[in-house]
């Protein structure tokens, strides 16, 4: 199973625990069809300058059953990291983009009453250039974006076109990388990255050593 994360930052300075305090009372709560559905921030955890928290969240669905639909809670959960990494506050969020977005968006209003105070960090076109040209037999794909020849939106290398120097350095001319899958040696593990930091886990590794790995090996390379 593929794993999903994406990483933001908050914009104002604040401590872990204060974080933890504000998220900990955070909960919303409504009635539909005679349930009560709940979202909250849970299981609390500092792991040194980290702080480790479950954001949950109540549901109704909509399942198909002998010929009915029939409306049914569910829960969804997603684990979050705060991390104080060069002097600012990252959030790992592990879960895929859609869903990241929207658990960053209520961590803010949690946190400072408003949206936009948790926002997407980046790692630099160049940044993702220097990672491929480390070590070019490492990457498995790259798209590029921010193309400049007309009715074309994106370019892409796989497999052994990426061992073609002379169309990756066109490429370059006309685009920047957005996309690197790349295989970092030193794991074993094949990972996905964009720039704006959503990360595809293609190893079949646990949920922990998948964030672990974030926290030593992506951050370093933010912006």
């Amino acid at each position: 199973m593929v794993l999903a994360a994406k990483i933001f930052m908050l914009k104002p300075a604040i401590d872990l625990d204060l974080i933890a305090e504000k998220l900990s009372v955070y909960k919303e709560e409504k009635e539909v069809n005679e349930h009560l559905l709940t979202i909250e921030f849970k299981d609390f955890r500092f792991l040194g300058d980290e702080l480790r928290c479950i954001f949950s969240e109540d549901r109704m669905i909509d399942t198909y059953y002998k010929g009915e639909v029939r409306s049914i809670p569910v829960t969804m959960e997603a684990r979050l990291i705060f991390k104080v990494y060069d002097g600012r506050i990252f959030l790992i969020i592990m879960e895929r983009k859609d869903f990241a977005n929207y658990i960053a968006n209520k961590v803010s209003e949690a946190l400072f009453i408003k949206i936009g105070e948790v926002i997407e960090s980046e790692i630099s076109h160049e940044t993702l250039k220097l990672l491929h040209e480390s070590n070019p037999g490492a990457s498995k794909v790259i798209f590029f974006d921010n193309v400049d020849i007309p009715n074309i939106r994106k370019l892409s290398l796989y497999g052994s076109a990426l061992s073609d120097t002379s169309l990756y350095s066109m490429y370059l001319e006309h685009g920047k990388i957005w996309y690197v899958v790349f295989e970092f040696k030193k794991y074993g593990y094949i990972v996905g990255i964009t720039r704006n930091c959503v990360l595809a886990m293609f190893t079949n590794i646990d949920h922990d050593s998948f964030a672990n790995f974030i926290v030593s090996e992506i951050l370093p390379l933010l912006s």
